[in-house]
């Protein structure tokens, strides 16, 4: 008898990916996550997070947005069907690392990973829309998506790598600086979230609640956070020069550092600037591409070399010419 095979192995017998492909459909991953939380950002931005009213459909008689919904129906309709889109990304990175030979079984986890994020995540979205934004499902929408995000980027680096053991390519005190980064990055885009659940941009023009503090204390806790990041960060790029680290991990420090750069001027423009929608909308961007930047410095850090064939004996050679 023969075995049933699923629609991914029969994929997979007929097309094998290049390296190239592979890292393009995990890359895809990465920067629709990206978009996807720029959009949920200018759903809430544009006061358009209850255009439709209930979730999976838009209304409780029509699945898509309606004339009488107006530009508001029309943005939160448009955002959720940028969830296909993410999907269609998703699945293009399963596929492709499923189909690649030989078999990455660790890539293809990371890759489903990132499916069921996605599906948990419009749950979670939907459960946000029935709670009438309440500002901590919101938090915890844009906290999943950053999730995704962080899968996405370590599919796309993964899938330039090897399956062998991680090898180190600076000293441990430098790694355990990068994951005091990691870390307090993590905890300051948490802490934006406090900022954003007790600030001025609720999602909806109706009456929401919001999170029970003042967003200008939470505001400074947050730029507390800011500082500290990029004290580390500094730190990091000033040691790595130090240990003579490899040339791209250095990049990725000073990367780092622009990206901070230029998201502690967004933060503190909007803050003295009664936060404009724009720039909550680039502040929004940014963060996306800090923890991006932090993640990438992190996984620089080791390597995983991809398995070479054996360069064939000095003495092999000359026999199989004999």
């Amino acid at each position: 008898m023969v075995p049933v095979q699923t629609p991914l192995a029969l994929i997979a017998r007929r097309w094998t990916p290049t390296p190239r492909t592979l890292r393009r459909a995990a890359l895809s991953a990465v920067v629709m996550s990206v978009v996807i939380i720029v959009t949920g950002g200018a759903v809430r931005l544009t006061g358009s997070g209850l255009g439709c009213d209930t979730w999976p459909k838009c209304t409780d008689d029509s699945l898509f947005a309606t004339p009488e919904q107006g530009l508001h129906g029309a943005i939160e309709f448009g955002n959720r069907m940028l969830t296909y889109v993410l999907s269609a990304a998703v699945g293009w990175a399963i596929i492709a690392a499923r189909s690649t030979e030989p078999r990455r079984r660790g890539l293809t986890r990371l890759a489903w990973a990132q499916f069921w994020i996605v599906a948990s995540n419009a749950v979670l979205g939907g459960i946000t829309v029935w709670a009438g934004l309440n500002p901590w499902t919101v938090a915890g929408h844009f906290l999943a998506a950053n999730a995704l995000l962080t899968v996405a980027v370590i599919t796309w680096h993964r899938a330039g790598e090897g399956d062998t053991a991680p090898r180190p390519r600076v000293p441990r005190p430098v790694r355990r600086l990068s994951w005091a980064i990691v870390v307090t990055s993590a905890l300051l885009i948490t802490l934006g979230t406090s900022v954003t659940g007790s600030g001025k941009h609720a999602g909806d023009s109706s009456d929401v609640p919001r999170m029970p503090w003042d967003w200008v204390d939470a505001a400074h806790i947050h730029a507390i956070a800011a500082w500290v990041v990029c004290a580390l960060a500094l730190a990091m790029w000033l040691v790595l020069r130090v240990v003579d680290a490899p040339d791209d991990t250095r990049a990725r420090a000073r990367d780092l550092l622009l990206v901070l750069l230029a998201q502690g001027v967004i933060g503190y423009v909007q803050y003295f600037t009664q936060v404009p929608e724009a720039l909550v909308a680039a502040h929004m961007l940014g963060s996306a591409l800090m923890w991006i930047a932090v993640l990438r410095l992190a996984l620089s850090l080791r390597e995983r070399p991809s398995p070479t064939a054996e360069i064939p004996a000095q003495s092999d050679v000359a026999l199989s010419r004999a």
